[in-house]
């Protein structure tokens, strides 16, 4: 698995780059033939800059905050192709796109998010923080027997001809006052939390990087 990091990225570039490989290899799947230099499945890692994005079947009114008011938190919106509903992305976020074909790794598209959610879990369990799934909603939790049951990591995707693209968002020194001005994956009873707020510090984010890489790449690899 080729693994790459954009670092900080401006949301519509990103975005604009993901589809790029990826109906590169879609095109490559379809015609073997074709010559498409420089394209190959691969997981990105980055953050982005304060921008709410909301899924293709998700509730508009799931964003609270009208654009003089984002101008005013220096945020940006997008409607964009994935599932889910919205999400907020910004500094001290790891943001993950892995574009790779599943059918290949021989998985639905339920047992793929399934193993991305355990690549989240692995790699909180690196910093003694217990997460696991809430049935019914994508993405990893924590305390979800509890009345804090809070989300520390969206997951939302898009498919076709089992090529992935998007993937998940992880809270890592997230400012989490960002997402007051949402419901949070369409949530109005759940909160949201961090690795920082957990650990109740600041953690290194090359650091949670690289965690992050081997928990991905040994699950994968399976």
């Amino acid at each position: 698995m080729y693994i790459t990091d954009w670092q900080l990225i401006d949301y519509k570039e990103a975005w604009d780059k993901q589809k790029t490989i990826f109906n590169a290899l879609i095109d490559k799947k379809l015609d073997p033939t074709l010559d498409i230099q420089d394209i190959r499945p691969q997981l990105i890692l980055c953050e982005h800059p304060h921008v709410y994005t909301l899924g293709q079947n998700g509730e508009a009114s799931n964003l609270l905050a009208n654009e003089e008011f984002l101008k005013k938190i220096n945020a940006t919106f997008y409607h964009i192709d994935r599932g889910g509903d919205i999400t907020y992305h910004g500094p001290g976020q790891l943001v993950g796109y892995p574009i790779i074909d599943i059918a290949a790794l021989k998985l639905s598209l339920k047992e793929y998010i399934h193993l991305l959610e355990e690549s989240i879990i692995q790699t909180l369990a690196h910093y003694n923080i217990q997460s696991t799934r809430l049935q019914g909603a994508t993405g990893v939790w924590l305390d979800i027997d509890k009345p804090n049951v809070r989300k520390i990591c969206a997951i939302g995707i898009r498919a076709s001809h089992y090529i992935t693209m998007h993937g998940f968002a992880l809270n890592v020194n997230t400012d989490l006052n960002y997402f007051h001005y949402i419901n949070p994956c369409g949530f109005v009873d759940k909160g949201v939390t961090s690795i920082e707020k957990e650990l109740n510090r600041k953690v290194d984010m090359n650091e949670v990087k690289e965690v992050y890489k081997k928990s991905f790449t040994e699950i994968f690899k399976r």
